[in-house]
């Protein structure tokens, strides 16, 4: 259902306000795209961005504030977006929880938490995105990781959570091709998570890597670009952009 009086592609991404994913969101409005930015709790952050932004192109912005655990309001936010523009032609699964897991301690609660966030809210979402992305020939790219693949230590159910994306990304290249594109992205080095590393393992991990140095966060959001817009022929692909780390984790 495009609309041809919003002639501008459409991306949904999700935890759009801070860190990776305010950057992904200015580079892919840079590159011509308008947005509707969802968010939980970060209200001033967001309102900053889409200021931001509402000052280079006006009226490209659309704000969601939603808690992602509530699956009955996933099928309202990409409501929300085409009621908005008329079309959809990309989502972004960004927001992600992560924090440490202890074996023996691991609540229910922090199951649920790293699973809502990681893996249950980016299916649902491409569930009530698909129809409107099959119109519109879109994709779908979500940021893994590159602990989808080898474990973290101390982080299990994050670990499983984002092993669950991943095959979320390549089952749903299969059930939604031919019309969308579904991939990932999986970060190495970016940004350290705010709860915090010992400096030394920072340091131990950059230093094993190939190109041994940190990415930054333009180097993902460069990778979701390419991911959305120039790789038509790829598809069920999960992009490493970690400098080499994964050659020696």
């Amino acid at each position: 259902m495009t609309d041809p009086a919003h002639p501008r592609p459409v991306l949904l991404i999700t935890g759009a306000a801070r860190r990776v994913g305010s950057v992904i969101a200015r580079s892919l409005h840079a590159a011509g795209y308008d947005l509707a930015l969802h968010y939980r709790n970060s209200q001033a952050d967001m309102q900053a961005l889409c200021k931001d932004l509402e000052a280079v192109r006006a009226n490209s912005t659309c704000a969601i504030q939603a808690e992602l655990a509530d699956i009955e309001r996933l099928p309202q936010i990409v409501e929300t977006c085409v009621a908005r523009y008329g079309r959809l032609d990309g989502l972004v699964n960004n927001a992600s929880a992560f924090f440490p897991t202890e074996v023996g301690k691991t609540t229910v609660q922090q199951w649920n938490e790293l699973f809502v966030s990681n893996a249950q809210a980016p299916f649902f979402l491409a569930q009530a995105a698909a129809p409107f992305l099959k119109s519109t020939q879109g994709s779908i790219v979500s940021i893994v990781d590159i602990y989808a693949e080898r474990p973290l230590a101390r982080h299990p159910v994050y670990s499983m959570a984002k092993a669950a994306l991943a095959m979320m990304t390549l089952a749903l290249a299969r059930e939604l091709g031919p019309d969308v594109r579904v991939n990932g992205v999986a970060p190495g080095a970016i940004l350290w998570p705010e709860s915090g590393k010992p400096y030394a393992d920072q340091a131990e991990l950059v230093a094993r890597s190939a190109l041994k140095r940190t990415g930054t966060p333009e180097d993902v959001a460069s990778a979701v670009l390419f991911l959305l817009r120039d790789a038509k022929f790829t598809t069920g692909q999960i992009l490493k952009v970690d400098g080499g780390r994964a050659l020696v984790i």
